[in-house]
């Protein structure tokens, strides 16, 4: 089952997340039919962003926008504090030789430069909002440059997604490891050996090491305790009902022009493709609501 859980050092100086998401993953392939490449570089976000949820309250939601000069064009990844998480690339077809110099997937070639913006929804008046360039578009990064630049926490983070040769999800999971307020020199240095000891993520659940393990390999000589576990699942929340009112708001212009079509209107979710089909009839009732409202 994919889960992921969240740690302390004994200490109180670092904090952990790690999580293990095949199946989570493979959803958003699924759903999108994303190339190999692409599912890796959509797979690393929806990683990244449901570790990054889980650090929310309550009904808080986390919005991860990349927009890039690659041939990807952008990735949008969302999550809560429940482990839901939904994400779309906006080209999901690209395709790429796989990088050279170590025989991997270039998520790096095809996001290329561009900007990272994380908006949390904490139901206040306005979200919060951090944006940073991305440091080299390869995800783990560029999250690691956005925690020290827009959050001021010094932290590290790993992310990877294996796929099979069919071009299903063979592996998927991550870890991010903080330092809290008040680290000492040696808990900063431990944590810095230990992360550079690590080569892949994949490799480690390739070995059928789990997100505790994650946790123990990342934590090692400080006494991490597990403090949670939650479960990670690809959700949409869509409905009929919000795709209606994203039509009602096209504005009276707009639903003049779909009538005048003549013919039904078909409407898919960004972020689980499903389509909602709406017939004359029900555009006309729309177009007659919004002039009541």
């Amino acid at each position: 089952m994919d889960h992921m859980v969240r740690a302390i050092s004994a200490n109180r100086e670092v904090r952990a997340f790690a999580v293990s998401a095949r199946d989570t993953v493979e959803e958003a392939r699924k759903c999108h039919d994303t190339s190999p490449v692409v599912t890796a570089a959509l797979g690393r976000l929806l990683l990244g962003g449901a570790m990054m949820g889980s650090m929310l309250q309550g009904k808080d939601v986390l919005t991860l926008i990349i927009r890039s000069e690659g041939p990807v064009e952008g990735l949008t990844v969302t999550a809560d504090a429940e482990g839901h998480v939904k994400g779309f690339a906006l080209e999901p077809q690209v395709i790429n030789e796989v990088r050279a110099s170590d025989g991997k997937l270039d998520v790096g070639g095809i996001v290329g430069s561009g900007t990272l913006k994380v908006i949390k929804d904490q139901g206040l008046k306005e979200p919060y909002t951090g944006e940073i360039d991305l440091v080299n578009g390869e995800i783990a990064e560029d999250l690691t440059y956005y925690f020290a630049m827009s959050e001021q926490v010094p932290s590290a983070v790993g992310l990877g997604v294996l796929m099979n040769k069919n071009n299903t999800v063979r592996e998927a999971g991550g870890f991010i490891v903080q330092m809290l307020p008040g680290a000492s020199e040696e808990s900063i240095s431990t944590i810095e050996r230990n992360v550079a000891n690590i080569s892949s993520v994949t490799s480690y659940l390739r070995e059928g090491k789990s997100p505790e393990d994650l946790i123990r390999i990342v934590m090692e000589g400080l006494e991490p305790e597990i403090t949670s576990e939650i479960p990670v699942s690809f959700k949409c929340d869509c409905s009929r009902e919000k795709v209606s009112k994203v039509l009602l708001s096209l504005g009276e212009k707009e639903l003049h022009s779909l009538i005048e079509r003549g013919e039904d209107t078909e409407v898919k979710c960004h972020f689980c493709n499903k389509a909602y089909s709406f017939s004359l009839e029900e555009i006309k009732e729309l177009l007659n609501e919004g002039r009541t409202d």
